[in-house]
């Protein structure tokens, strides 16, 4: 495992690269960056991605997907869809989770995300993934607690993550609109709370979490 230097405190967007620019250093082109959306909400998948950047890319449209609003991520997508970006794309279920956890559900999601770039004949040389555990998968890598404000491919896949799972509880809403999923995206708002209790769960709730398995 390679030896990453002690990022600085500085917070500016050439920071943002301090990680992949150090891996490229030693010869590793190929570095992508993973980030999962959707441990929190009550419903639907949690979803990752993994995105490699090109070397020359603008990283300055690239930051915490929470920190974005939804124009600008849309704005980064547009970006990262015009570069030779590679980009992997993988939804773990509500019953996946309910099965083997949250935790074990988001590190599949990235590790289904991290094949697909294999599957493309673009899988990366090393992983920075964001948070504090690695992916099991034997790739060299590295977990960054906050990543996706330090890392500008950790960065990409949360906006690609966050935009995916976005649009896959908007299309849920016309289905089950008691529960307002275009708007809350599934996390436990107090509307969304006051609906399963007015309700009970639909099919895609998440029924061992709390707030909902009262209700199943």
């Amino acid at each position: 495992m390679l030896q990453l230097f002690t990022p600085s405190s500085s917070s500016s967007i050439d920071d943002i690269l301090q990680f992949e620019r150090s891996l490229w250093s030693h010869g590793l082109a190929r570095v992508a960056g993973t980030d999962e959306v959707g441990r929190g909400p009550l419903a639907g998948p949690v979803v990752a991605a993994a995105v490699i950047l090109p070397q020359d890319c603008d990283v300055s449209l690239f930051n915490d997907s929470k920190k974005l609003s939804h124009a600008k991520r849309l704005k980064a997508l547009e970006y990262l869809h015009t570069l030779d970006a590679h980009i992997g794309v993988a939804f773990v279920d509500h019953t996946k989770i309910d099965e083997i956890n949250i935790l074990q559900a988001s590190l599949l999601a990235m590790r289904l995300s991290i094949e697909q770039l294999i599957n493309k004949n673009t899988g990366p040389d090393y992983l920075l993934v964001d948070g504090k555990f690695e992916v099991p998968f034997d790739i060299a890598q590295t977990a960054l607690i906050k990543g996706d404000s330090r890392s500008a491919s950790i960065a990409a896949a949360s906006i690609v993550a966050k935009e995916a799972r976005d649009a896959f509880m908007a299309d849920l809403h016309p289905h089950y609109p008691h529960y307002n999923f275009k708007q809350n995206q599934g996390y436990p708002t107090k509307e969304h709370k006051q609906a399963i209790r007015d309700f009970g769960p639909c099919p895609y709730h998440r029924k061992t979490f709390s707030g909902v398995k009262q209700f199943v």
